[in-house]
């Protein structure tokens, strides 16, 4: 499920910046009827993007684990998404060149923080939680698995944040939990830790958190 959002997202994302980026160009190149003629034929389109944006959006922000030093560049997306709304608004109605263009550079501004944001969140590690993985013994899994995995994974391996699969459940061996682990795969990043540590953390899931 959180896949198909997460696809969704970025489908819906693109869509949307290619409305704002025509919308922009039209006005900025003095094509003023253009540019009311083709608001007119598309704002139910933009109003079902509008509201998928949202929609897919709030969805993916309730499955992120909150906690760490990246997580300020999510706030500063959610601002700036917010006040690209009106500015938008404004400068598309009014015909104001550099409120337009002003709104497409927030919005293109708050998905690239996004994405920076995600691929951070992958890495990132709280100092008041979490431990870091070269500060655990290679072969102390507990540890290494809790200052990896038990944000989106849970403790007993079932909490299934941000598309996570319930680890009590898996059907693969010690090695695939490790290729996984090394590797990522689908929304889940790779772990940053080396080969040992990563094959303590799977013995831990095989013996402790699998089959529980």
């Amino acid at each position: 499920m959180y896949k198909g959002f997460l696809h969704t997202h970025y489908l819906v994302v693109c869509l949307f910046l290619l409305l704002y980026v025509i919308k922009t160009v039209l006005l900025l190149s003095n094509k003023n009827n253009l540019l009311t003629a083709f608001s007119k034929k598309t704002r139910i389109f933009e109003i079902v993007i509008s509201v998928l944006f949202l929609l897919t959006g709030i969805y993916l922000m309730t499955q992120i684990p909150y906690g760490g030093k990246y997580d300020y560049l999510l706030w500063i997306k959610l601002i700036m998404i917010f006040s690209s709304i009106p500015v938008a608004v404004i400068g598309f109605r009014k015909q104001r060149k550099m409120l337009a263009a002003l709104s497409l550079l927030m919005i293109t501004g708050s998905f690239g923080l996004g994405e920076i944001y995600h691929k951070k969140k992958g890495i990132a590690k709280d100092p008041e939680t979490k431990t870091e993985s070269h500060e655990v013994a290679a072969t102390d899994g507990k540890s290494l698995y809790e200052a990896n995995c038990v944000l989106c994974h849970g403790s007993d391996g079932k909490l299934g944040m941000a598309g996570a699969k319930d680890l009590g459940t898996t059907l693969l061996d010690q090695a695939g939990i490790k290729e996984i682990i090394v590797h990522g795969k689908g929304a889940m990043p790779a772990a940053p830790v080396n080969d040992e540590q990563a094959m303590a953390i799977a013995e831990y899931v095989n013996s402790q958190i699998k089959g529980h």
